[in-house]
């Protein structure tokens, strides 16, 4: 059930309306279940039922863990805990015919679940909350990835009728659906031409959609992640964010740090740290180490095939160019300016991870290596060659959409323009708001099947 369908919104609709038809946080939970049961198995019935079992393993394993907590029973429970889950996802990914959408996002959620009990976190007593924390249906294909700490306690009590917050929350969506519709979908079938078909491209193609789509993918993803964020803000939840304008980053680093957040800090607290303090008698070349085994497992974690561990080994080794060089950019900055340092490194990053990103676009390494080869062959190309079959008026959309999607972002980073168009008055606010939507139906590009990420 996608959430840009008929019958998500269907759902929602009914959900909502009786979800704060009374304040008890029983019933407000068992619909919530409910309603995630039908929203998982509305795709497939194996969905769901892998989904509750995973569920019932980690509350179970989790149990056992901290009964037999600080002794080596609690180890080999963990160790027990995380093969299972691991090994079912592999299975699951690799082996299975039926791949359960949104495995990789909630088995994530178990394992520093797991981990949080074995370094002497309490663990849920209430099994309808737990699987709440795990199968809520807004974050449930494609996170963000929740930690108990943050999630759990917002189940521990009823949510009441909150105006403010459920229209923040519909502006989120709306803000999600502009992103989804109007940039990424609208963007989406041009740039698949040349990256379905790379051999069949000119090089001027295959500049023009190397360069593009990481604003596709960002606005698919961070399209995504606002629906879930304004969704669950509707029903009374604050999920954590997933980005925060990652191509403003100056160093692939901090673009990491904007970029898929929850993956990212929960990849650097249960793999890099563990890692990096278990070869500290490495010194710098055990953080080296650590950091490139794991950005491959970034890497592994989005696809089976060399190019997606390639694509994390490319990530890990940029880091590290910029760990060793670190000092050169002050100097950098000292000798162009601040602001033009600054501008020159911004852009410098997001070449890098255009360039990155196409392992993880492409179908085999070769192809990632022909591109590179050919990136700045055939000049000529005439401009209705670089329509990639949109017309004019649909490249001026994505152009003023994208220019839109960085401009605002910026003034609502710098202005919380959220809370400050709440302070207008109601005409003037709701003018706005027809014009958001009318923008949405208008300019978006209805009919795509599902997410990028869905089928990680």
């Amino acid at each position: 059930m996608e959430f840009l369908s008929i019958p998500f919104v269907v759902m929602m609709f009914i959900t909502f309306v009786l979800y704060y038809a009374t304040d008890r946080r029983r019933y407000q939970h068992a619909l919530l279940l409910m309603a995630s049961c039908v929203f998982i198995g509305y795709y497939h019935w194996i969905y769901l039922l892998v989904a509750a079992a995973i569920t019932v393993f980690t509350f179970l394993i989790g149990k056992r863990i901290h009964a037999t907590v600080n002794t080596p029973r609690a180890t080999r429970w963990l160790w027990l805990g995380i093969g299972g889950l691991v090994g079912f996802w592999l299975i699951a990914r690799y082996w299975s015919p039926l791949f359960p959408l949104g495995i990789s996002f909630y088995t994530f959620q178990a394992i520093s679940y797991l981990i949080e009990i074995y370094w002497e976190e309490d663990p849920e007593d209430d099994f309808i909350d737990f699987s709440l924390y795990m199968l809520l249906f807004m974050k449930f294909l494609s996170g963000p990835i929740e930690r108990a700490e943050n999630l759990l306690p917002q189940l521990k009590k009823a949510h009441v009728f909150d105006y403010e917050q459920i229209v923040g929350g519909l502006k989120t969506v709306a803000w999600g659906c502009f992103l989804k519709l109007v940039i990424a979908d609208r963007i989406g079938p041009a740039l698949d031409i040349v990256l379905d078909n790379v051999h069949g491209a000119t090089g001027m193609q295959l500049l023009v959609a190397t360069l593009l789509y990481p604003i596709q993918l960002y606005a698919d993803f961070a399209g995504y992640t606002c629906m879930a964020l304004g969704l669950g803000r509707m029903l009374g939840f604050k999920l954590q964010p997933n980005f925060d304008r990652p191509f403003t980053a100056t160093s692939t680093g901090e673009l990491w740090r904007r970029w898929h957040m929850s993956l990212s800090f929960w990849v650097r607290d249960y793999i890099f740290m563990p890692l990096s303090a278990s070869l500290r008698s490495w010194k710098r070349w055990g953080v080296y180490a650590s950091l490139l085994i794991t950005f491959v497992a970034i890497g592994v974690w989005h696809g089976a095939g060399w190019t997606f561990a390639v694509y994390g080994l490319f990530q890990g080794l940029v880091i590290i160019g910029e760990t060793v060089l670190g000092n050169r950019r002050e100097k950098l900055y000292a000798h162009l300016g601040r602001h033009a340092g600054k501008t020159l490194m911004i852009v410098r990053t997001y070449l890098l991870f255009a360039l990155s990103l196409l392992f993880f676009r492409l179908t085999s390494v070769g192809d990632v290596f022909y591109t590179y080869a050919h990136l700045f062959d055939g000049m000529q190309t005439s401009a209705k060659e670089l329509r990639l079959g949109l017309s004019d008026q649909e490249w001026i959309v994505v152009g003023i959409a994208a220019v839109l999607m960085f401009v605002l972002e910026w003034l609502h980073s710098r202005y919380r323009l959220g809370e400050r168009s709440s302070r207008l008055s109601a005409p003037l606010r709701w003018t706005i708001y027809v014009v958001i939507v009318g923008v949405i139906f208008w300019y978006g590009a209805f009919g795509v099947e599902n997410f990028i990420y869905i089928q990680f």
